[in-house]
C-alpha cells in the first residue's frame, strides 16, 4: 500500500462503546428494520441516550472544535454481539446490530468529511479477530492502517501542525484494566501512562502526550507534568447502560451509567489537551 499524506488536524473527537443491538444502549429513533421483515422502536431509556447522543454532536462539538475541522476516533465495541448468554439484544442476528450501528455511526463520518478512524474492541462483542468489526469499518469506509485493516487494533495519531515537532502525539487502544474498587479506579488509568513512557524510553521512541482507552464505560483521567506541558491519560464513557451483568460486579453494581466522549485539541498554546462531555442517569427514586 503506497503512503498516504498524514491528514492535518488540529482536533479529534473520540467516542467508545456504543454496543449497537442492545436494549440498554444507544439506538436511532422510528422504526428500526430486522432481518425477519419486523421492526424495533427504541425504549423511553434510548430515547433519551439519543437526545444526548444529538447534544454532543449538535452543540458541544462544533463548540469545542471552535467550528474547525475535526477527525473522529470511533474507540471499539461498535455491536453488542451475542455474549455471556444475555438476552438483552434486540436481536442475535449480527447483522441486525451492525445495520443499527451503521445507522448511528455514517452521519457521524459524513459530519467529520471521512476523517474516521475505528479500533477493535473486545472478542466477546464483535467475535473472534473483531470481523464484525472489521466489516462494518470497511463499509462505512474508515481509514485504514498499514496493512490494510479498516478496524485496527490501535492508532498512533499526530494531532496538530504540519511540522510534526509541534504535533501532539497520542495513542489510543480499546482495551485497559478494571478495578472492583473506585478506590483504585486511577490505578490501572495512571499505569497505562507510565507503560507507555516506559517503552518509549526504552526503545528511544517519543512518548504519547495522551493515552486514550475506552472498555470500563466509566470516564477517567490522570495527567502529569511533562516537557510538552503534560501528558495524560483518560479512559472514554459508553453509550451504554446498565445491563444485568453490571448489577453482580463490584464497582458496578452501584454506579450509575456514564454517557458522552471527549476531544483531543493541538491549540490555545497548548501542544495537546483533552476536554470531556459526560452525563449521567440518576439512581432511581426512593420509594
Amino acid at each position: 500500500m503506497s503512503k498516504r499524506r498524514r491528514l492535518v488536524i488540529s482536533n479529534v473527537i473520540c467516542i467508545s462503546d456504543i454496543h449497537a443491538g442492545c436494549k440498554m444502549a444507544l439506538c436511532p429513533p422510528g422504526e428500526i428494520p430486522l432481518d425477519d421483515g419486523g421492526t424495533y422502536k427504541g425504549s423511553k431509556f434510548q430515547r433519551k441516550m439519543w437526545t444526548w447522543w444529538r447534544e454532543f454532536w449538535d452543540e458541544w462539538v462544533p463548540r469545542v472544535t471552535r467550528g474547525e475541522p475535526y477527525a473522529v476516533v470511533f474507540n471499539g465495541d461498535a455491536i453488542d454481539g451475542v455474549h455471556h448468554g444475555s438476552t438483552t439484544q434486540i436481536s442475535h442476528n449480527l447483522v441486525d446490530q451492525a445495520r443499527i450501528a451503521k445507522m448511528i455511526l455514517a452521519p457521524i463520518v459524513e459530519m467529520c468529511e471521512g476523517r474516521f478512524y475505528m479500533i477493535r474492541g473486545t472478542e466477546a462483542h464483535g467475535g473472534s479477530s473483531l470481523a464484525s468489526e472489521e466489516s462494518l469499518a470497511e463499509s462505512l469506509n474508515a481509514i485504514p492502517d498499514e496493512e490494510g485493516r479498516y478496524a485496527r487494533y490501535e492508532l498512533w495519531k499526530y494531532i496538530g501542525p504540519e511540522n510534526k515537532r509541534l504535533c501532539g502525539l497520542a495513542h489510543f487502544m480499546h482495551h485497559i484494566g478494571t478495578t472492583s474498587s473506585s478506590a483504585y479506579e486511577s490505578t490501572a488509568v495512571h499505569k497505562e501512562l507510565a507503560e507507555a513512557f516506559y517503552e518509549a524510553g526504552r526503545w528511544g521512541e517519543r512518548p504519547p502526550d495522551v493515552v486514550v482507552r475506552a472498555h470500563r464505560h466509566r470516564f477517567f483521567k490522570t495527567e502529569l507534568p511533562a516537557k510538552s506541558g503534560r501528558a495524560t491519560s483518560i479512559v472514554t464513557p459508553a453509550w451504554q447502560g446498565k445491563t444485568p451483568f453490571t448489577y453482580k460486579i463490584a464497582g458496578g453494581r452501584q454506579a450509575v451509567p456514564q454517557i458522552g466522549g471527549i476531544i483531543l485539541r493541538s491549540g490555545d498554546e497548548e501542544v495537546l489537551y483533552t476536554r470531556h462531555w459526560v452525563r449521567n442517569f440518576k439512581r432511581p427514586n426512593a420509594e
